[in-house]
């Protein structure tokens, strides 16, 4: 098992799974090496769960007629992005009433989108494989840590007054966000376009 910690300005300890099965770590700085082995060990049972229920779900993704997508796939995915995301930040950070630093596309295997603490946003190419709305939702939500740099009542209050239905987009991204990462490929056959609708 390949275990990652990173230490940022957060306040809680997290775990995170990623689809090559690593297991990802987040902690404040000051987390001391002692409380970090005490919490995965707290853990392991959701750890061990967790990934075999993935090598589950990857194995059947296998058999389906999926594939990854390519490098150029995503490549091509990356430089639509460029064109199409920094457009909606600033029309829902307008809405939201915040100011934000510098967008970054990229395409990633743990998240979706991120805000650090100096407001610079970062956002997965692979979300344009996605119904739009589903990316306009990462984009609110990431905007909206600008105002809360947390998962608090208080942010999701934030998110919600720009998406009223926001739990259901959460939802979706949760149920069908590793479809992102593959390629369906009996369409192949009758759809040579790889670009999605946005």
């Amino acid at each position: 098992m390949n275990i990652k910690v990173i230490k940022s300005a957060r306040r809680t300890i997290s775990l995170e799974i990623t689809p090559e099965l690593d297991v990802i770590l987040r902690a404040p700085y000051l987390t001391s090496r002692r409380e970090i082995e005490h919490f995965l060990d707290s853990k392991t049972d959701w750890i061990n769960k967790t990934i075999r229920r993935m090598e589950r779900k990857k194995a059947a993704s296998d058999t389906e007629g999926r594939r990854a997508i390519s490098d150029e796939e995503t490549q091509a995915l990356a430089r639509k992005a460029k064109e199409i995301i920094p457009p909606k930040v600033k029309y829902y950070a307008d809405i939201i009433g915040v100011d934000y630093g510098r967008i970054t596309i990229r395409n990633q295997k743990t998240r979706w989108g991120s805000c650090s603490a100096k407001h610079n946003l970062n956002f997965n190419c692979l979300l344009l494989r996605a119904p739009e709305e589903i990316l306009d939702y990462v984009i609110v939500h990431e905007l909206c840590h600008i105002i809360e740099m947390n998962h608090s009542k208080a942010f999701w209050a934030e998110v919600g007054k720009v998406l009223p239905d926001y739990k259901a987009r959460r939802k979706w991204l949760k149920d069908n966000g590793d479809k992102l990462f593959y390629t369906d490929i009996n369409a192949e056959d009758t759809d040579t376009n790889d670009e999605q609708d946005t």
